[in-house]
């Protein structure tokens, strides 16, 4: 079976996609499995997916505007850029799956399968993964074109749409001691642990927040930064010295963090969500307050709704509040209930359903449920 998988601009995007290719590569039924990423240059898949053994090209995009402004017409070009050049690469590679993760780069790859279906030149089943609570301009716009939409915090029920959840690597439910992993990390084994990601990318108003509180942290808790790369010199620098703190600029594989965090501090994005469930770690959601259609509030109401997390919204990100909720959250009680919501919502393997929606979309006589 010949796959192609789309997405990319954040880890987001990109590591759902290689959680797919993992669980098919699994599937006897889809062997020999030859899978081929498209996405940008400019984006983190660029280092991730040929890291993971992927084998990646790429192609021009741009994200798509929602008003008229003068660079409408350079969103235009680079788009048409990457429709032509995605028109090669399904000359060559001929799929007969892809599966779009996210990011404006599906788009023009996802436009140009469809086209060429039109046209009777494939016979490609097209799959997207919405993983969000609320889609974005790009997956709004390529529903119309696609044959299923994976949707992981939203119920099914709209045309076309079956609940899968989203699909984290095999790796995240592999039991880890959480007292090893934080002595792999560098930590205290003893001491409660607060783990801070601001996204691949990073966050800013988390950074500066945790850098005041670290600062006045309490003896018995230790703290791990995880800044991304844009804040990790001005963080390092600020919190040197203060004990019980670490800042690390990323880390590609965040299970020994996961498994190393009492509670975790994150944005509400749909992968780093997927991560809390699977791995059954209680968190804290700061959602990012610009995400399209506000889109990350919704994800972390999910969650909310599901005992999975408390929410605190990026604009009361004082230190004083953000050590109340940091109080709060750590009262055993309350890890307990958060710990138990984060498992609850794991529910029945993504993967496992992905597999099952890949082998029933690629029957010969496929009938929709």
């Amino acid at each position: 079976m010949r796959l192609l998988l789309t997405g990319g601009g954040t880890g987001g995007h990109v590591y759902p996609a290689l959680a797919i290719a993992e669980a098919l590569a699994g599937d006897l039924a889809l062997q020999p499995l030859d899978v081929l990423f498209v996405g940008t240059r400019g984006g983190l898949e660029s280092e991730i997916v040929p890291a993971a053994g992927v084998r990646a090209e790429f192609v021009s995009a741009a994200p798509l505007l929602r008003t008229l402004s003068p660079a409408l017409l350079r969103t235009f070009f680079a788009n048409a850029r990457g429709f032509v050049q995605s028109l090669g690469l399904l000359h060559r590679f001929k799929p007969d799956l892809a599966i779009a993760t996210g990011g404006y780069v599906t788009f023009p790859v996802i436009a140009a399968l469809r086209a060429v279906r039109t046209l009777r030149l494939s016979r490609a089943k097209i799959a997207l993964l919405e993983p969000n609570a609320e889609p974005g301009l790009t997956n709004r716009l390529l529903g119309p074109l696609v044959d299923e939409i994976w949707t992981a915090l939203t119920p099914a029920g709209a045309p076309k749409t079956v609940a899968t959840g989203t699909p984290v690597r095999a790796s995240f439910v592999q039991p880890i001691e959480p007292a090893a992993a934080r002595v792999a990390l560098g930590l205290d084994p003893g001491l409660t642990t607060v783990v801070v990601f601001g996204g691949s990318q990073g966050a800013r108003s988390l950074n500066d927040a945790f850098v005041e509180v670290a600062a006045t942290l309490a003896p018995e808790r230790q703290l791990l930064l995880v800044t991304g790369a844009r804040d990790y010199e001005a963080v390092a620098q600020r919190v040197r010295g203060l004990p019980r703190v670490l800042a690390l600029r990323y880390l590609a594989d965040p299970r020994a963090a996961y498994a190393a965090a009492d509670l975790v501090v994150a944005r509400a994005g749909a992968s780093t969500l997927a991560e809390l469930a699977a791995t059954g770690t209680p968190s804290l959601l700061v959602p990012y307050p610009h995400a399209t259609a506000d889109h990350q509030a919704r994800n972390a109401e999910v969650f909310a709704r599901a005992g999975a997390a408390r929410v605190l919204a990026d604009a009361s990100l004082t230190p004083e509040r953000l050590r109340a909720e940091l109080d709060a959250a750590l009262e055993p009680a309350t890890l307990a209930a958060l710990r138990a919501g984060a498992r609850g919502r794991a529910g029945v393997d993504p993967r496992a359903n992905i597999v099952a929606r890949v082998n029933a979309l690629l029957r010969p006589n496929y009938v929709r449920p």
